[in-house]
């Protein structure tokens, strides 16, 4: 078994943060010690290095993609819950699908930019659902959702659509546990007519998104907090070209493009505030 450092020392720290930030954008602040040598000394024993040390001189040579890709997944946050914060589906369900499905258009598109483990595309196609079996008509012939996430191993995950006891209870009523899951062998998989609109992809947020088409609604919570400055404006201004006019950003609830990117405006509705890509946008760059 091998034996790593307790910790990692002022110039390992500096230089993986270095490397996180070259391959993924993600900026470490300088309080992360314990967490990023707690995720690392998995590693260790996984790849069966003798020691921390040894991983991070394997990781410079940068010969083992392998070794990166797992790196990058273990330093990924992946908490994430069914129908987090609740206010982000409400406004779905209350304004933005009432008023898009005004356009008659016969696709519905939703980017979840940092779908972790499924949660939040799940519950975009369960809010749907609900929409849809509330409205009959009202809504697009077809809804597509693209999901994306830096972390393979996760996107596996979020694939099988399989969830433990625990992880179901956290954000979802018995009712939507009934009506959208299939209870077998002690986990609760998602029915197929929910998980027939998600599709799964994996993107790095630094890589282009010109291939992920256009979208109405692009959901990018909790993710920014993550990135150094310019590249929130990167990443915003690249979203902003994505979105169909009138198209909407829904960001965390900490989390703002003021300042970033003069793309989207602030809009309130009774249950949160989301942005609207700003009309002329493209025209005063």
């Amino acid at each position: 078994m091998a034996v790593s450092e307790p910790t990692l020392n002022k110039q390992q720290y500096d230089e993986f943060r270095d490397f996180l930030e070259r391959t993924s954008a993600i900026v470490l602040g300088d309080n992360k010690h314990y967490l990023v040598t707690s995720r690392l000394n998995r590693l260790t024993r996984e790849f069966s290095f003798p020691s921390l040390s040894a991983m991070l001189d394997a990781l410079k040579r940068e010969d083992n993609p392998v070794l990166k890709g797992r790196i990058i997944d273990a330093m990924t946050t992946n908490e994430t819950s069914w129908f987090r914060d609740s206010y982000p589906y409400e406004i779905l369900m209350e304004q933005l699908f009432p008023e898009l499905g005004k356009k008659k258009s016969p696709l519905l598109r939703i980017w979840s930019s940092a779908c972790s483990s499924g949660q939040e595309s799940y519950s975009i196609s369960m809010t749907i659902s609900e929409f849809q079996q509330a409205n009959p008509g009202a809504l697009f012939s077809t809804c597509e959702i693209v999901a994306t996430d830096i972390s393979k191993s996760i996107l596996q995950a979020a694939k099988a659509a399989q969830y433990e006891e625990l992880s179901v209870i956290r954000g979802l009523s018995p009712e939507r546990r009934e009506k959208f899951f299939t209870h077998k062998d002690n986990r609760w998989e998602v029915k197929p007519e929910i998980r027939q609109r998600v599709r799964f992809t994996e993107l790095n947020l630094m890589q282009s998104y010109v291939l992920l088409g256009k979208f109405d609604i692009i959901f990018c919570r909790n993710v920014l907090i993550y990135f150094s400055s310019p590249m929130k404006t990167d990443i915003l201004d690249r979203m902003a070209q994505l979105l169909n006019p009138g198209g909407y950003l829904i960001l965390g609830g900490s989390e703002s493009p003021t300042g970033y990117s003069r793309a989207f405006e602030m809009v309130r509705f009774p249950q949160g505030v989301i942005y609207r890509l700003r009309e002329g946008w493209k025209a005063d760059r």
